[in-house]
């Protein structure tokens, strides 16, 4: 099976925003397209200005939604179907470049240093009335993009979307659902708040508008305020906590918790206040975490060496949001800040260099099973390179092997391997959309 790689000119930095005539679509193909779902009802969804204009070729209607994976490799993006793990187009892009969903169900944005560029998945659907139009065409990566200094995380809760730009402390947030119209004349409507000091950090948008933003600057890094819901500078501090060193990540828990990973525990924020959970070890981080809306537990990893150019840690955190309690778990094999996810009932998920993705009771810590996935592996002491890399999307986790350039889909439900696929390309960063 050969990876299909499409080439598409990258836009000089200077002319990022500026806008391309859209390719046109001809009469034909256009009424066919409207004529084969509801037509152009007064007050309807127009299908022909996102199919036509935000995705090149002549995308075409699906039975249901079909979702997609994204991919990164030297050189550039691949985009798979989800359910045959089969190629069906990609980018070239040069450099190390991260992705992270927009939010939307359909586009990528690719952390690219200077920028978050927006990836065209190619796959959406729109609602009309009581039901919805699936809709399936060409990847791209748009000329679109939002400008970065150092671009870093970005996270999506609330109904938002936010950037942080590490360089310049910039934070800017936006609706992801206006993404796909926006493209079609510019990039959706943001709000921008600025940190007090450039650091690498995060903001989270909250359920009542306001912002979590972490505290720090270029040396240092030492916790998280709460900003009240508004525009820009104009928000207010309405929470601070100092007591997170090196803070780092964020994931969401059940009812809207937030977390913060700490070098010496993680800080919760519940009900319009923070609380430390602290580490049994003086040095206990937790800078990586994935959360779910089904649970109330955080899963995390724990690392207590700080000098170690690489450690391969062998125990997880779980942090209990509603008790504020922590339990640790013995794994018995390392593994990579990339093994970290959640099933579809909140179950902890954690890929094992011995090639097996564990399945963890939050709520226990037991291991309820181990799936072999993988040959065994060992972490790269440069965190940029290819690793196995776990991400999940519905009842399936998808797993990289990227020394047999292979792909793997696993049955969460079943708890069994569904389908394994090699690739051209050595996978490194992986997401997905459902389409």
């Amino acid at each position: 099976m050969r990876v299909i790689i499409v080439k598409r000119m990258i836009a000089h930095p200077s002319f990022r925003h500026v806008s391309r005539r859209a390719l046109a679509v001809p009469s034909v193909l256009l009424s066919a397209l409207l004529l084969a779902g509801c037509g152009a009802a007064a007050g309807g969804p127009a299908s022909q200005p996102s199919a036509g204009e935000a995705s090149p070729g002549a995308p075409k209607e699906a039975q249901g939604p079909t979702p997609r994976l994204v991919l990164t490799h030297d050189g550039g993006i691949t985009v798979l179907d989800a359910k045959t793990l089969k190629p069906v187009g990609g980018a070239e892009l040069e450099g190390f470049n991260r992705l992270n969903p927009a939010g939307d169900g359909r586009h990528v944005l690719v952390s690219t240093g200077d920028a978050f560029r927006v990836f065209d998945a190619g796959s959406w659907s729109e609602p009309h009335g009581d039901h919805s139009h699936h809709y399936a065409g060409e990847p791209r990566l748009t000329e679109r993009s939002f400008e970065a200094s150092k671009a870093g995380h970005v996270v999506r809760h609330a109904g938002r979307t936010v950037l942080f730009s590490d360089g310049s402390g910039k934070i800017e947030s936006f609706d992801p659902a206006g993404l796909t119209k926006a493209l079609t004349t510019g990039l959706p409507a943001t709000d921008v708040y600025t940190a007090p000091e450039a650091h690498h950090g995060v903001a989270v948008p909250l359920e009542d508008g306001g912002l979590l933003v972490t505290l720090g600057t270029e040396e240092s890094r030492t916790g998280a305020v709460v900003l009240s819901a508004g525009k820009g500078q104009d928000r207010k501090e309405t929470a601070r906590n100092e007591n997170c060193p090196g803070v780092h990540g964020e994931a969401v828990a059940a009812h809207g918790v937030v977390v913060l990973g700490c070098q010496d525990g993680m800080l919760i924020y519940k009900d319009g206040k923070f609380t430390k959970v602290a580490s049994p070890d003086k040095y206990g981080r937790m800078g990586n975490q994935a959360g779910s809306e089904e649970s109330p537990v955080i899963l995390g990893d724990y690392k207590v060496d700080k000098e170690a150019e690489l450690e391969r840690p062998t125990r997880i955190s779980l942090v209990n949001t509603e008790t504020a309690t922590l339990r640790l778990v013995d794994l018995g094999t390392s593994y990579s800040f990339r093994s970290l996810g959640r099933g579809p009932a909140g179950e902890a998920l954690v890929l094992g260099t011995d090639g097996g993705l564990r399945v963890i009771d939050p709520a226990t810590g037991k291991i309820a099973s181990t799936i072999k996935v993988t040959a065994p592996w060992t972490e790269s002491t440069t965190w940029q390179d290819p690793r196995p890399t776990l991400f999940v999307q519905g009842s399936t986790a998808y797993v990289t092997e990227p020394d047999a350039r292979t792909i793997h889909a696993v049955d969460l439900k079943g708890r069994k391997v569904l389908k394994s696929a090699v690739l051209d390309v050595v996978p490194n960063e992986l997401t997905g959309v459902e389409g």
